[in-house]
């Protein structure tokens, strides 16, 4: 089953907001319609936004041949939609590049994107295992934060996909799910995920990771990035920084596994990235129902940045740069 997909015109996405209960794919035939989605978190995952955004400009591209819509003003909006993950506007800038050819040359880039995001994940995936067996043993827990699986790209993952191929391996021996709060992207997608693929897990809850670390029951945290800055700063969903921080306490390795399209030289640190604040009310309310008193406010970032002195690596399709030691993306 892939994330999204390019079918009769326009993506086809998986809409994440009502897994686990539900499997229900949306087609966004209009560029409103894919914005309210990337926002609503309908699609996320940076790689998979890197393929929403790269979509979207196809999809704009054709609408404006047909329909003579505002090509520029739609690639404008969709790029906009949410700025703390670098894929979005990565995978927009790239085939905005090919509208001077015609709606067809940036469908066929965006098509490109696609399969090179797909073909990424099971490199990753491998190089990923690898990396882990050779700091961790072959018999290794490990603890990962958010959703970093098929859902986060377009099929098989990046974080996810070395748990998986760590499994495939017979090396994996426990997996700990993080839940994510305020959204649950941990619970929902990522214990979702590991249940189709028959993948034994248990889900704590986010502050208990680093207490988990520090007892010895977790040989490595593995997890995604939003953004890789050109210090090594990851920006990540908000938790990560304090999983970081455990791993360090506990002295076990905290890897990033993320595709070489998250990796951003042009931002210098974390301090240079606009962090995503979301509204209130997913932190006021549970399921639905609310949680905190009339009147309370909130403050909820989406993300948080992990100093990359706290980051032993990260792994790419393409390379595993070692911060431990010094290299720098």
């Amino acid at each position: 089953m892939r994330t999204i997909d390019w079918v009769d015109g326009c993506p086809l996405i998986v809409d994440q907001t009502v897994l686990p209960d539900e499997v229900r794919f949306l087609s966004l035939s209009t560029v409103d319609l894919l914005i309210d989605a990337i926002r609503r978190l309908a699609i996320r995952g940076a790689p998979a936004l890197g393929v929403a955004g790269a979509m979207g400009v196809a999809l704009a591209a054709r609408l404006g041949n047909e329909l003579g819509i505002d090509v520029d003003d739609a690639v404008r909006r969709i790029r906009a939609a949410r700025p703390t993950a670098v894929n979005l506007a990565w995978g927009v800038d790239r085939a905005a590049a090919y509208l001077p050819a015609g709606p067809a040359a940036v469908l066929a880039e965006a098509l490109t994107i696609r399969d090179a995001e797909l073909a990424a994940s099971y490199e990753m995936g491998r190089r990923g295992a690898d990396l882990l067996q050779e700091l961790a043993g072959d018999r290794i827990r490990v603890l990962t934060h958010c959703n970093t699986g098929g859902l986060a790209t377009v099929e098989y993952g990046t974080a996810l996909a070395a748990v998986r191929s760590l499994h495939e391996r017979g090396q994996l021996t426990d997996v700990l799910v993080s839940e994510t709060r305020p959204l649950l992207q941990g619970a929902r997608l990522t214990a979702w995920e590991l249940r189709e693929s028959g993948i034994a897990h248990r889900l704590v809850t986010d502050s208990a990771g680093p207490f988990l670390m520090v007892r010895g029951q977790v040989d490595a945290v593995v997890l995604g990035a939003d953004r890789i800055c050109a210090n090594g700063d990851v920006i990540n969903k908000i938790g990560t920084y304090a999983h970081a921080l455990g791993a360090r306490a506990a002295g076990i390795p905290f890897v990033v596994v993320a595709p070489e399209s998250t990796v951003d030289l042009e931002t210098k640190s974390g301090t240079d990235v606009d962090i995503e604040n979301r509204a209130g009310g997913e932190v006021l309310s549970f399921s639905g129902r609310r949680t905190a008193p009339l009147g309370t406010e909130a403050l909820n970032p989406a993300f948080d940045v992990t100093p990359y002195p706290l980051v032993t690596a990260i792994v790419t399709e393409s390379r595993v740069i070692r911060l431990d030691r010094g290299d720098l993306p």
